[in-house]
């Protein structure tokens, strides 16, 4: 039997919480070191998943039919799989960022354009298998076979997961954790960007003038001073050296 979800929850039923702002984090790159897709496709795939990731690159397909046709090339079954994700590790610091938005009843959606069984399974494996996950249906048809579904699609959106929509959901602010392509165009709508450091977001916060500051891990995250005290229309000034990185309150 295949290993998909009956019922899809819409997005704006993740959220929960009292304080204003909503915080959204990619998966990839960013709560683990490594693309995982990229590393399952590595480890089961046939051969030809990386002429399609050639096309993906040079523009000639959208991401979602890029992953529905690689996904498609997996062969591996559900226990070789499970093997692999059970080696997969977190950023340190991300189980404790967890529990501290936990404390101060700030909403932590993970928001991937990456494998929802692969996320929820290694969540899991560090303890955090009640945090809620958007993300590609990875559906096991049998035997060695995959396929992908894309219930968080949108007709208008080449990724899988169409991050703009899960943010129109959330009430309040948006704050936005993470690293890759995937997230610049909900970075233009989010009310903050923290951009894993010297990757494509932040690249993309500089080009387009974006509210946003760099990190490095989620320990450094945590570290920040005055994430969380921002005004209630400005939202908060960035102020960053080569040694640390402060928001302050606008003047």
């Amino acid at each position: 039997m295949p290993n998909a979800l009956r019922n899809t929850p819409p997005a704006n039923e993740f959220w929960r919480g009292e304080e204003d702002w909503r915080i959204i984090c990619d998966f990839d790159g960013t709560i683990v070191p490594l693309d995982v897709t990229d590393a399952i496709l590595e480890c089961f795939a046939l051969p030809a998943w990386r002429e399609i990731e050639d096309e993906w690159l040079a523009g000639h397909l959208t991401a979602r039919d890029c992953m529905t046709r690689q996904v498609a090339l997996l062969r591996t079954s559900r226990a070789e799989l499970d093997a692999f994700l059970d080696t997969v590790p977190v950023d340190e610091g991300f189980p404790a960022f967890i529990r501290d938005c936990a404390a101060s009843q700030r909403p932590v959606l993970v928001v991937s354009d990456g494998l929802d069984y692969a996320i929820r399974r290694i969540l899991a494996n560090h303890g955090l298998g009640g945090a809620p996950v958007i993300a590609n249906r990875l559906v096991h048809c049998g035997e060695d076979r995959w396929r992908l579904d894309f219930p968080y699609g949108a007709a208008d959106c080449p990724s899988g997961v169409c991050k703009c929509r899960v943010a129109e959901s959330a009430p309040g602010r948006i704050l936005l954790i993470g690293d890759g392509r995937s997230d610049c165009c909900l970075a233009g709508r989010a009310d903050l960007v923290l951009a894993k450091r010297g990757l494509a977001l932040a690249g993309r916060c500089v080009e387009a003038d974006l509210p946003y500051f760099t990190y490095a891990d989620f320990q450094e995250i945590r570290t920040l001073d005055g994430l969380w005290a921002a005004p209630d229309v400005d939202g908060p000034t960035l102020v960053q050296t080569t040694t640390s990185t402060t928001l302050t309150r606008p003047a």
